[in-house]
């Protein structure tokens, strides 16, 4: 339906400011201070007091076990000791793979967006489609992170690198682990690591740059070719979104696999990035720009944040009801070992990423005007956002860091760095071209979009 109020000018340029800049600035140096806090606080006992609240737990447990049980149970605790007690060195890498991986998935989220709306040929996002086309330039960063990290700290998170698991005789061998070589091995996984990241970012300048070139000439032609690269990338995506998180997640727990875990990353990534994309247009709005996005526009991204927060929790609990029916030992030590191990440290993280990530959101939401208000519609997306970094700490952390884990000032240092950082990238690129794509053969169509 056409709406009858008068359409703003679509002329548009974002400055930048140097006020910004200098708040992100401080910002990130608030959070390497923080990190610096948080590495001297760990170095000097942090890490190591959960490492024995952990030891003393286990100790606890075994105590009141059967004689076969604690003979069973103080070799698996010897073996977890050695496996999970790392030191605050480990704590670092954790946190930049954690970061690196969420902020990657936020990123190229951007271009998923931008690609499913070319193949369905969608009108309304035009108007704010800088937003997403921004994101991604924050790929090199993220891929740079998580090349150095594994290749300094891959050794401590990951514990498939250890060569001893593949020697037949050695004390550390492990035949599952070794059944997995030909696809977890070292040269392998970081010609993987690379691939992703240059064929999203390459495609993703493809399209950057067919979607300036159209802001400047016009017609269809760049649309046309921006469909079929986007169609492309998308043919891409449903295959290496989930060859990802397995890689960048689920080898973390080398042992343990789910089918359903590349479905949980993607969703994961895409109602975090989508908050991401709300958040930003409602924050531009409030300093006077965007003025061409309206409560339509807005609704409908408050109901993809919506939308996509319960499918977020279908699938995560999709997964967890079919390895809690099938009660198989090799599929349920992953819940396990964040409900009870490492003196129970995770059950706390775990549970307020259900909080965070559906009870708010769903309730927050669920009402038709909430879905068009600004302040309801920010705190939404931040607890989108922090829930989904709290999602992806869970997964991470127990099965690279375990008892060392902490939730302290190192973990919200690196987050508020990473954060910054992200926020520095698409401000850059949003500076670049004219904030409304003035050329897109579908503008019309979403400066009038209006939902009765």
């Amino acid at each position: 339906m056409a709406s009858a109020h008068s359409i703003p000018s679509i002329e548009e340029r974002f400055e930048f400011t140097s006020g910004a800049k200098r708040n992100l600035l401080i910002g990130g140096g608030i959070g390497l201070a923080l990190v610096v806090l948080g590495a001297y606080l760990a170095a000097n006992g942090g890490g190591h007091e959960a490492a024995s609240h952990g030891a003393e737990h286990a100790a606890s447990a075994l105590a009141h076990a059967t004689p076969e049980h604690a003979a069973s149970g103080h070799e698996a605790a010897a073996a977890a000791e050695g496996h999970h007690a790392k030191s605050w060195v480990a704590r670092i890498w954790a946190n930049l793979w954690v970061n690196g991986v969420y902020f990657t998935g936020i990123s190229v989220v951007g271009m998923f967006f931008i690609s499913y709306n070319y193949l369905a040929q969608a009108g309304w996002s035009a108007v704010f489609k800088r937003i997403p086309e921004a994101m991604p330039a924050f790929l090199p960063f993220t891929g740079a992170i998580l090349l150095i990290t594994f290749f300094l700290g891959g050794h401590d998170l990951f514990h498939w690198t250890h060569e001893g698991l593949y020697e037949v005789g050695s004390a550390e061998y492990d035949k599952i682990i070794a059944g997995k070589r030909g696809y977890l091995n070292t040269p392998f996984f970081v010609a993987r690591l690379v691939i992703y990241f240059a064929v999203w970012y390459g495609l993703w300048r493809v399209i950057r740059n067919l979607s300036l070139q159209e802001d400047e000439i016009g017609g269809t032609e760049f649309y046309e070719k921006s469909i079929r690269f986007g169609t492309a990338f998308l043919v891409v995506f449903g295959v290496t979104s989930s060859t990802s998180a397995w890689d960048f997640v689920m080898s973390i727990d080398t042992h343990w696999f789910s089918t359903m875990f590349g479905w949980y990353t993607l969703a994961s990534w895409h109602v975090a990035g989508l908050a991401v994309i709300t958040l930003t247009v409602v924050m531009l709005r409030e300093r006077g720009y965007l003025r061409a996005v309206n409560s339509s526009h807005l609704r409908d991204l408050g109901k993809f944040v919506f939308a996509f927060s319960i499918f977020w929790t279908y699938v995560w609990f999709a997964q967890f009801l079919l390895i809690y029916y099938a009660n198989l030992p090799e599929e349920t030590i992953y819940f396990l070992e964040r409900f009870r191990g490492h003196g129970g440290f995770f059950k706390a993280p775990f549970f307020i990423t259900l909080f965070l990530n559906f009870f708010f959101p769903f309730l927050v939401l669920m009402t038709r005007d909430a879905k068009f208000t600004h302040s309801i519609l920010k705190v939404a997306c931040w607890s989108v956002i922090i829930g989904h970094y709290m999602d992806f700490y869970t997964n991470i952390m127990p099965g690279s860091v375990g008892a060392a884990a902490e939730l302290g000032p190192l973990e919200w240092g690196f987050f508020v760095i990473f954060l910054c950082a992200f926020t520095y990238s698409v401000a850059s690129q949003l500076e670049k071209a004219n904030l409304i794509p003035r050329n897109h053969p579908m503008l019309e169509e979403s400066l009038h979009h209006d939902i009765a």
